[in-house]
């Protein structure tokens, strides 16, 4: 079966079809619905859904072949058509992988390589439309690291976007060894296609399939906006800037993605990368090695396909990544077709998909703390010449703790200062964007975490409370959430977050520094500028210092 990933010079699937050389699968999706509401026709085939409160939904749709077999570690292969209506009132596999005991967004599927498969979410009724008129679509892309999630938890169920009157769309992609990953013998024997980031791939080709079929959802596949948390975030910046995604969506959301340094932590696919940092060919024959796997040549790439799936994960999760280093990438890599360069420098540089942008970040967000004895030796990293203005933002009061600064300092570098870097690049080509900060902590939780901690918007912002919080949940956690799902539904729509009835978000620039915080009384505040800016005037050179910029 022919690769859709057949060439890599990609063009929108927004072209006819035919004039592209990049998909063999026929233009056939896109047929209307039956006037049975629960069926739908798609390239591969039809497809029978559920209706459940005025929301229909088809789970389990594969966009791509089964990647087992010769297709381990090869770009997403074009889906096998099938004869009769397919069932689809039922999520797929979640892409195969060791579950994370604290992951917040726990899995409900039993995981298997057998997982490129997506789902939709859509109004019963057009949602006040004609009825003619096109929805317009978002595409969710789960965090995880990399290694962990899928589009089964139910923080991630999408129907209260389609409530809104979208057409919402979730997607399982390569994750761990199966989704990035190098080998010299991979090398050799399909240099014609992208390799590396089989993840990417992944979501490149649900994002065609989209493209090609979503108009059988009631879609409009010329208004997609691609949102994705943390890696998912991560996976949105890589596929604004990437040349294999220009054209498949026009607005884009991205929640705690960074973005700004170290996505790729200057790991390149084939070559030793500055510092001595190890390739993804060097990283994968290091774990063939391993497993008992020697040799560049066809049998070693036969016997690495040979591995069961469990031999492949070898307790690789977000857990265990860390100690992994020495056989796993921690996640993408520049391979020179998808992945050109770090984001952070392809946005400086001004090489990225035009795209509208909302963009933020949590107020105890993650972060990576590099010790420090004393709160001067953390605000080192300034400069002497600044070490007073160091003080005055992160400790003004001087009653921060070492390790609190440090953390700041930290969450600063990973998260706030990138957020505000993306926003600015993306306004300086003419789009729009807007840029918010979640501080907005459930009633239950009040005084057990320092603040909204990272991922604790996802379920704000979906509204599907009761999945994380169960009977916990209060009026006020219930009005925060109804107010985040319409701000991202309406960004959704048409590039711009706001709708009467809500406070103004108002769009960022360079002189306002807006954004939209979540306070944690529950309301939502625009607050320019933002009062970070001094921490994250301070941390703007340091960050492009480490970019290279």
């Amino acid at each position: 079966m022919d690769s859709v990933f057949r060439s890599h010079r990609f063009t929108s699937m927004s072209v006819l079809c035919g004039v592209t050389a990049l998909f063999l699968a026929a233009c056939s999706g896109g047929e209307e619905a039956s006037s049975d509401p629960t069926s739908a026709a798609v390239e591969s085939g039809k497809l029978r859904g559920a209706v459940s409160d005025n929301v229909l939904s088809f789970k389990g749709i594969p966009y791509a072949a089964p990647p087992v077999g010769d297709l381990r570690w090869r770009a997403p292969q074009t889906a096998a058509s099938w004869s009769g209506v397919r069932d689809a009132s039922a999520y797929g596999h979640d892409c195969m992988q060791l579950p994370f005991a604290s992951d917040a967004a726990p899995i409900r599927t039993t995981p298997s390589e057998d997982c490129l498969v997506l789902n939709v979410w859509r109004p019963a009724a057009d949602a006040g439309t004609s009825g003619t008129q096109k929805l317009p679509v978002l595409v969710w892309i789960h965090g995880g690291g990399y290694t962990n999630g899928g589009s089964s938890p139910a923080v991630y169920d999408g129907s209260q976007f389609a409530k809104h009157g979208l057409v919402f769309v979730s997607l399982n992609y390569r994750l761990g060894r199966f989704g990035f990953f190098g080998h010299p013998a991979l090398t050799a024997s399909q240099s014609a296609e992208p390799l590396g980031n089989y993840g990417y791939m992944d979501q490149i080709a649900a994002l065609q399939w989209v493209q090609r079929n979503i108009a059988a959802f009631g879609g409009d596949p010329k208004n997609v906006t691609v949102f994705g948390e943390s890696a998912g975030g991560e996976s949105v910046h890589s596929l604004i800037t990437s040349p294999l995604a220009k054209g498949l969506f026009s607005k884009a959301i991205i929640d705690s993605g960074s973005g700004r340094v170290n996505q790729t932590y200057g790991r390149y696919l084939t070559a030793t990368g500055p510092g001595n940092v190890a390739s993804g060919e060097q990283l994968g024959t290091a774990f063939a090695q391993s497993m008992g796997i020697s040799g560049n040549d066809t049998t070693a790439l036969t016997q690495l396909r040979a591995l069961t799936a469990d031999q492949v994960v070898n307790g690789l999760n977000l857990g265990t990544a860390s100690s992994a280093s020495a056989t796993w990438s921690s996640g993408p890599m520049i391979d020179g077709k998808l992945v050109t360069d770090e984001p952070g420098r392809l946005y400086a540089s001004g090489q990225f998909n035009s795209v509208s942008l909302l963009v933020g970040t949590n107020d105890a967000d993650l972060a990576i703390p590099v010790p420090a004895k004393t709160k001067d030796d953390a605000y080192a990293i300034f400069g002497s010449r600044n070490l007073a203005a160091a003080r005055s933002v992160f400790d003004p009061n001087g009653t921060a703790t070492v390790p609190d600064v440090v953390s700041e300092i930290a969450r600063v570098e990973l998260m706030h200062e990138p957020a505000r870097f993306v926003a600015r690049s993306v306004i300086a080509h003419g789009s729009a964007s807007y840029v918010y900060r979640f501080s907005y902590v459930a009633q239950s939780l009040k005084g057990k975490v320092s603040g909204a901690v990272h991922a604790a918007e996802i379920p704000y912002v979906f509204d599907t409370l009761t999945a994380a919080y169960g009977s916990q949940v209060t009026d006020q956690d219930e009005r925060v959430a109804q107010l985040a799902n319409a701000y991202w539904a309406d960004f959704a729509k048409a590039g711009n977050p706001n709708a009467a009835g809500r406070p103004v978000w108002q769009a960022n620039d360079a002189s306002s520094n807006a954004l939209l915080d979540f306070m944690p009384s529950g309301a939502a505040v625009t607050e320019t500028p933002d009062p970070l800016k001094g921490q994250l005037d301070l941390v703007e050179p340091v960050n492009d210092a480490a970019l290279g910029s």
